[in-house]
């Protein structure tokens, strides 16, 4: 366990990037205000979700969607958490689980301080606009398709071979 456990460091990196680009973007913009950084193309604008992703459950009351959040929320950390440190987790799954953990807690913090997920990131594609998102979502999202390309992969190995009985 102690041979894992520098590990977390990854997932604690992860933490401190999202925080210090939330925090930067707090000091630097006012609710709602948007900053043209490449005309068309990206943007900075600040938003709060109190949804999930894509703002979905943003019309649920708040205590019940405090309490979703924290179920949902714990659950994935202490899952990821687990898989994380467990003995005998390829690397390449516990780089993807340590992204995933790492902006898990990330949007966490942001529901405990502010009440909703800051999101800053806007992005437009030839006249197309994505939705605006932040530096733990990139992070989680990363992860899961590392995290899938990691256990597809798995899966399509032959299994190994079975010793012959010698008895």
């Amino acid at each position: 366990m102690i041979r894992r456990l520098p590990w977390l460091l990854l997932a604690v990196l992860v933490l401190a990037l999202d925080w210090a680009s939330k925090a930067w973007v707090l000091a630097h913009l006012a609710g709602y205000q948007t900053k043209v950084i490449i005309p068309r193309f990206f943007s900075l604008s600040l938003n709060f979700n109190p949804g999930a992703i894509f703002g979905s459950l943003g019309g649920v009351p708040p205590l019940a969607r405090s309490i979703l959040f924290a179920v949902a929320g714990a659950g994935a950390v202490l899952y990821f958490g687990w898989e994380f440190l467990k003995e005998g987790t390829p690397t390449l799954q516990r780089i993807a689980l340590g992204c995933i953990l790492g902006g898990a807690l990330g949007n966490g913090l942001d529901r405990v301080r502010h009440g909703a997920v800051v999101d800053f990131l806007d992005f437009q594609f030839f006249g197309w606009h994505y939705w605006t998102f932040n530096i733990a979502d990139s992070f989680i999202v990363c992860g899961g398709i590392l995290l899938g390309i990691v256990l597809v992969r798995a899966a399509r190995r032959p299994a190994p071979a079975a010793e012959p009985d010698q008895g």
